[in-house]
């Protein structure tokens, strides 16, 4: 799919991934509504690259559908959409206090937090987008849009302290060939990239000697992915009318270790 002139909408997009998305589908001509919490922040970078700001809540389906409604009434149908909204969290199965030696358990609402936002989340953004999609006139190979999901290597590779957060991002893997497959009928591509360790705010937050032991934990090159492949890949995705259904890690070669 030619990108120029299509509106697209990303999620989480004020930041990290989500931003570089933004910045990158803006340069080659699209149209792109920025879906995020952070109203300051999404606001410059929708100023930045001539987008529209949209304060959703991934969870709260209300939130949802006036993000889509904003975002169609100054773009028109989204033919693109992006899904990098999501959170990181880290907390073991079961535990024992440091001080005391009590066991503890893995807290339940926090792992349906982690759930909701980055499964529920993204395939709420997914089905409602894609029910926009068929309003559309098909364009070449009979395609109306494509959808972008974003996992984790966590998703095969989670390591301690990570269930919570491989359980979501392997449902976001897991679901992205069924979607495929029911949209397929309807000219709708979906496809997932698992990102490895990339420089998102977070992680370029850390002591630059932690950044650089784990850049160093890359087989090649020996660095931390950059948020500008990420959205060379995701453009990519888009642009290719062949690929669909497809898993892509984008790692370095990285297999995570236990910790």
């Amino acid at each position: 799919m030619d990108v120029s002139g299509v509106a697209a909408i990303v999620t989480g997009g004020a930041s990290g991934l989500g931003e570089a998305t933004a910045r990158a589908l803006a340069a080659a001509g699209a149209k792109v509504a920025i879906f995020d919490l952070n109203a300051e922040r999404g606001e410059a970078v929708a100023a930045a690259i001539g987008g529209a700001f949209c304060a959703v809540d991934v969870t709260d389906e209300a939130s949802l559908d006036a993000g889509f409604a904003r975002a169609r009434a100054v773009h028109g149908q989204e033919r693109v959409l992006v899904n990098c909204a999501g959170i990181a969290t880290g907390e073991k199965t079961a535990s024992r206090d440091r001080e005391t030696g009590a066991p503890t358990a893995h807290r339940i609402a926090a792992f349906a937090r982690t759930v909701t936002i980055n499964l529920i989340g993204t395939f709420a953004c997914t089905a409602k987008s894609a029910a926009g999609m068929l309003t559309l006139d098909p364009l070449e190979d009979g395609e109306r849009g494509v959808i972008i999901n974003t996992a984790s290597v966590a998703a095969e590779d989670g390591q301690i302290g990570q269930a919570a957060y491989a359980a979501s991002k392997a449902g976001v893997k897991g679901m992205t060939l069924p979607i495929a497959r029911d949209l397929m009928g309807e000219g709708i591509r979906c496809n997932v990239i698992l990102p490895g360790i990339l420089g998102t705010p977070m992680l370029l937050g850390l002591p630059q000697n932690v950044q650089d032991s784990l850049g160093a934990t890359v087989p090649f090159p020996k660095r931390l992915g950059k948020p500008s492949e990420y959205a060379e890949t995701a453009l990519f995705l888009i642009r290719n009318s062949y690929m669909n259904g497809a898993s892509v890690r984008l790692d370095g070669a990285l297999r995570m270790a236990p910790r």
